[in-house]
């Protein structure tokens, strides 16, 4: 017969490896796991990617399931100046397929995240410095001017914004420049906007953070993403003399903005920063040494 202790400590070795489950954390929000294959990319378009003028790209360009890429040297059509540099181009191939699906991954998963602050009716973040958080807006989200993103209370921490439809920052003037502004970040820091809808920014907007839009996305004339990543799920990519870097410590194009080592705020290069364990890793360790304690109590 079970003394009282035994079977107290059959219940615990039951309960321990499923409240270490409960307890340990998403496998990281910030790291390579959340964006997969499409981590390597700078720009993937789904209809079609379209560049008029001198951009720049510093990842990989891709295109999946449309068969369309212009306005780049080195594509099919080889009829633009818009150059892809530090990656490259996978036009409708098993490699972009596969970046697509990962993406769609990801999308998912910061659209079911919990949210931290509500925005119900049309928000403008210009002139806000916000903390590491899930944002959700019932509709739009507008930027003119700067916002400000700090991570000092929570270095390895991330940003979420959930759009419920469409994001848009203001054209720039000759006094006023919509801008993301990063610091305080670390090499783990995440920044993703989940769009419900599409995505524009507009003229001269200084950009940062990983766009995931449902449809479309926008850069209009001289529209920077310097550290981040431009990902249209269904529709279009449409780019005009644009800077994009998935990659700002390998690639600023001299503007001394930093990404903190964070491989354009998605949490670190998967070549150089292993991932966390898994949670299903976690519980599996913690079910077996459940067994074990349990097998030697009932001995």
């Amino acid at each position: 017969m079970k003394s009282a202790f035994q079977g107290r400590a059959l219940r615990a070795a039951l309960i321990i490896p499923f409240a270490a489950l409960l307890c340990s954390p998403i496998p990281g929000l910030a790291s390579t796991m959340l964006l997969g294959s499409a981590q390597s990319f700078a720009v993937l378009g789904a209809s079609t990617v379209t560049s008029t003028g001198d951009t720049i790209i510093y990842g990989d360009l891709g295109l999946y399931s449309g068969t369309s890429i212009t306005g780049f040297f080195g594509t099919t059509e080889h009829d633009g100046p818009g150059l892809v540099t530090g990656g490259t181009v996978h036009q409708t191939d098993a490699v972009a397929q596969q970046a697509q699906s990962d993406a769609l991954t990801a999308y998912n998963f910061l659209a079911a995240l919990p949210f931290t602050t509500h925005y119900t009716v049309p928000t403008d973040l210009g002139g806000l410095t916000l903390s590491p958080g899930v944002y959700k807006f019932d509709s739009t989200a507008a930027l003119t001017g700067a916002l400000t993103l700090d991570f000092s209370s929570n270095p390895t921490g991330y940003f979420v914004f959930q759009v419920g439809t469409t994001l848009k920052t203001a054209d720039g003037s000759s006094t006023v420049h919509s801008s993301v502004n990063v610091i305080n970040g670390t090499s783990l820091s995440g920044i993703y906007w989940q769009v419900g809808s599409s995505a524009t920014l507009g003229t001269s907007t200084m950009f940062a953070g990983n766009i995931l839009a449902d449809q479309s996305i926008t850069l209009n004339n001289s529209a920077d993403i310097l550290c981040g990543r431009a990902i249209a799920l269904n529709a279009a990519v449409t780019m005009d003399t644009n800077r994009i870097s998935n990659n700002n410590t390998a690639q600023d194009f001299g503007t001394f903005r930093s990404d903190f080592g964070s491989y354009g705020f998605s949490g670190g290069e998967a070549t150089e920063d292993a991932p966390e364990p898994g949670t299903l890793t976690l519980l599996g360790m913690g079910l077996g040494a459940g067994f074990l304690l349990i097998r030697k109590l009932r001995s």
